[in-house]
């Protein structure tokens, strides 16, 4: 694991270097349309094949804007959300739920990065982020098994594969799924070694 702590460390000065104009902040219910179509596009990118293209396709976006406008207006102490901001708009959001199980610690329930801000430290900003609201203690989240490169980019931050599990239905409806894709819980014993 050690190493995996030194990569990290790299990546995470690495995306303080890049990306110095960036801003890191709490989200606001302002931001809930900005976020959901970046969420929504993400889906569109990475989620294809798992997710049914009948709801890639069709009310993605009207789905997640109820979501994120339901979560960013109605405060609430366990949820954090951040947004990296670039000048030309919205870089990334993460969202987590503190202590949200009692063996693995807090939940990053979202990670996603524009498109023309992956791979430049962006996704490595986020995460520090939702590390320094955790402090010490567990943090997890779940990942695409199709999705090679989110698994790839959580390993150099220091994030190990535990357990594998079928995904759950968006929104709880079976027909938005394509077949019965799996998932994988990466985790991090101690979420501090991610904080700045």
């Amino acid at each position: 694991m050690g190493a995996g702590f030194a990569t990290a460390a790299t990546l995470l000065a690495y995306s303080h270097e890049m990306h110095s104009d960036l801003d890191v902040r709490s989200a606001s219910d302002s931001d809930a349309a900005a976020i959901a179509a970046l969420h929504a596009a993400s889906w569109r990118r990475h989620y294809r094949g798992a997710y049914a293209d009948s709801f890639l396709d069709g009310d993605v976006e009207a789905d997640r804007l109820a979501v994120w406008s339901a979560r960013l207006g109605t405060p609430d102490p366990q949820l954090v959300t951040v947004v990296v901001e670039a000048p030309a708009g919205l870089a990334g959001f993460a969202h987590a739920v503190l202590d949200k199980d009692e063996q693995w610690g807090t939940l990053v329930d979202n990670l996603h990065v524009a498109l023309a801000y992956q791979r430049n430290g962006v996704g490595a900003r986020l995460m520090e982020s939702i590390a320094e609201a955790v402090g010490v203690g567990p943090m997890y989240l779940w990942v695409l098994e199709q999705n090679v490169a989110a698994q790839a980019f959580y390993r150099r931050l220091g994030g190990q594969s535990v357990e594998r599990a079928l995904v759950p239905p968006p929104g709880g409806v079976p027909s938005r799924l394509n077949g019965s894709p799996s998932r994988l819980r990466m985790c991090w014993p101690d979420a501090s070694v991610l904080a700045g």
